[in-house]
């Protein structure tokens, strides 16, 4: 099992950048894929970004060039740096991870975009 804690989401202007933190419980060397989702208000919850354990990043056409997923092995995170955010990025942005085909979630943390 692994548990998985947000940080770094806030209120921020169209334009503006943040980046989140998703800290695990332990060593994601052996995660296979850690990502990133979001659910905005009376919306499904939708894929983001994901990282392999290999380095192998893939994101959603509408976040692609503008958001950046990374991976630290050594402090057991992944990051996702986000930059010319807009106002329909807000949303509760939770992050997962896969391990041995289970799905574990962290709790959430808000992002607000302004315009």
């Amino acid at each position: 099992q692994v548990q998985l804690v947000e940080s770094g989401g806030g209120l921020v202007q169209a334009g503006g950048s943040l980046r989140l933190s998703c800290a695990a419980s332990r060593s994601i060397v052996r995660i296979n894929v850690m990502g990133w989702y979001r659910q905005a208000p009376g919306e499904q919850r939708e894929w983001v970004a994901d990282i392999t354990s290999g380095g192998m990043t893939s994101y959603a056409d509408s976040v692609k060039g503008r958001f950046t997923i990374s991976r630290d092995n050594s402090k057991n995170t992944v990051y996702l740096q986000m930059n010319s955010l807009k106002p329909e990025d807000t949303a509760v942005y939770y992050c997962n991870a896969n391990l041995y085909g289970s799905g574990y979630w962290g709790q959430g943390t808000q992002v607000t975009v302004s315009s």
